[in-house]
């Protein structure tokens, strides 16, 4: 990689609670460092998602993810493999991997989620809403059909497709 190719980002510090949140998901999104932040080279957010939540299982075409899980347990599939990830578990997924997880158990799961490039975390922020506080979505959260549509017509754009459906409860 030569410097032309390197990201000319800048420092970015955020103390507890700084950083922008957007519900999307019925989840939080507290953005750590965008792609306007790091010269494009990560995405970073501190995700609350609650229990039971599933995604699809998708495919991106444009980053890598990666995620550190801080609370709670998470079902993962990545291609055909399985992964029970706890507290401490992390997880990268290079570009062009389907994959899904669903959140287990009683309670939430805290997460740091990555992708490199950092683009993708704007996905969340345009079919999402900001979030009103530091928490999960309740009633005041985006209707899902709504989101839905939005995930439909704006994730092509982010290079993702929805391959199949979520992991089974």
């Amino acid at each position: 990689m030569t410097t032309e190719s390197i990201g000319t980002g800048r420092v970015v510090v955020r103390s507890a609670g700084e950083g922008s949140m957007t519900w999307a998901m019925g989840s939080l999104f507290e953005h750590l460092a965008g792609a306007d932040d790091t010269g494009g080279l990560i995405g970073l957010a501190l995700v609350t998602q609650p229990p039971g939540f599933a995604t699809p299982f998708h495919v991106h075409t444009h980053e890598a993810e990666f995620f550190y899980l801080l609370d709670g347990r998470i079902s993962y599939r990545a291609g055909e493999e399985h992964f029970e990830l706890t507290a401490g578990s992390f997880i990268h997924l290079p570009r062009g991997v389907p994959h899904a997880f669903r959140i287990r158990g009683p309670h939430p799961a805290r997460f740091l989620a990555g992708a490199t490039p950092g683009g993708l975390m704007d996905l969340y922020d345009e079919v999402g809403i900001t979030a009103a506080e530091r928490r999960l979505p309740g009633e005041d959260g985006q209707p899902m059909d709504v989101e839905i549509a939005k995930w439909n017509e704006i994730g092509p754009r982010y290079g993702l497709t929805v391959v199949g459906p979520p992991i089974p409860e």
